[in-house]
């Protein structure tokens, strides 16, 4: 089948479509044989909602099950699998365990292909279209700021003092601590540029970093610190801030939600934790269930015609030929 595929594909006019094709992509990171996948179809489905203009590619780490990704790819994803990045002894040692595994998130870095993405967690959805982030200027690491309120910061200065970057002029960073730490932005969603050489330097600098409680997201603020830019919070609305900064929350504006909050995963959603039985938390796990449930927005394979032209939108096609494992043959972009 593949060989057959080969053929089509070289086609002089194939061939010219597929090099239009946008080398734009949103991507998600999935591993092991949980749960998550529940999420990365709600992101999926989500995504489609809103009629992004660009595919959703998924980095799975070769634990995921068959059956996982043929769910993914039956919903439109781009699979792709990466090889697991293994942090310094050290690092497993002392950051949280099950933050672990999201060092090999770096591997997206890998996928030079594209020209720019966005990284979105499985635990987040999108409820409105956000493609225009990526004709942000090129040359910076776009992401929303973290708040410092939470119990899982209580290691931290900020926290103890009651300093939040979310309202620094509420408790000031005291002159005697030095310097006020740098802008510290959430890793669940960011907006980066794929490129090799910055890869080598993300495992190269890995290797000799301090360990960190909170994983690859620590060690992401330290490398991209110097050309890091703030984005609005409804790019990525943690849950937290709802009942820790009500005043910086226009619930309404709100156009990406990142379940992080203990309890707060839709698809494990029982109401029994902390804050979780707020009326403005049911409503977003709710809101995540009709898309989840929505049929309408499953994915259906589209018929392209011989003669269409049209470049706009074909990247459902670059998910057909992941699929048949024939994708290493186009050149611009590669969806393998």
């Amino acid at each position: 089948m593949a060989p057959e595929l080969v053929q089509t594909i070289a086609k002089p006019v194939e061939f010219a479509k597929l090099a239009t094709l946008p080398s734009r992509a949103y991507v998600t990171f999935l591993a092991g044989n949980g749960d998550y996948v529940k999420g990365v179809v709600g992101l999926a489905k989500g995504l489609r909602k809103v009629k992004t203009a660009y595919p959703l590619v998924v980095a799975v780490l070769p634990d995921v099950p068959e059956e996982h990704r043929r769910i993914l790819k039956n919903q439109g994803c781009v699979v792709r699998e990466i090889e697991p990045v293994y942090p310094p002894e050290n690092h497993t040692q002392f950051a949280m365990a099950y933050y672990v595994i999201n060092y090999s998130k770096l591997r997206i870095w890998e996928f030079a292909e594209y020209s720019k993405m966005i990284y979105l967690d499985g635990d987040i959805q999108v409820n409105d279209n956000i493609d225009h982030l990526f004709d942000l200027p090129d040359g910076y690491f776009y992401a929303v700021m973290d708040c410092f309120c939470e119990k899982t910061w209580s290691h931290t200065p900020q926290y103890k003092i009651g300093y939040c970057q979310q309202c620094p002029d509420k408790v000031k960073w005291p002159a005697e601590m030095g310097e006020p730490p740098a802008l510290y932005f959430n890793a669940g969603m960011f907006v980066f540029e794929p490129n090799l050489t910055a890869y080598d330097n993300l495992l190269r600098t890995l290797k000799v970093t301090p360990p960190t409680p909170f994983a690859e997201q620590d060690f992401l603020n330290m490398f991209f610190k110097d050309i890091y830019k703030p984005i609005p919070n409804i790019y990525n609305l943690v849950l937290a801030m709802l009942w820790r900064h009500p005043e910086n929350v226009e619930l309404y504006k709100v156009k990406v939600v990142h379940y992080c909050a203990a309890g707060s995963k839709p698809w494990r959603y029982t109401g029994k934790e902390e804050n979780m039985q707020r009326e403005d938390i049911k409503m977003l796990v709710q809101k995540w269930w009709d898309i989840y449930n929505d049929e309408s927005l499953d994915y259906k394979r589209p018929v392209v015609a011989e003669d269409d032209a049209e470049p706009r939108n074909l990247w459902p096609l670059i998910a057909a030929l992941s699929e048949a494992g024939a994708a290493q043959y186009v050149t611009a972009p590669s969806a393998a």
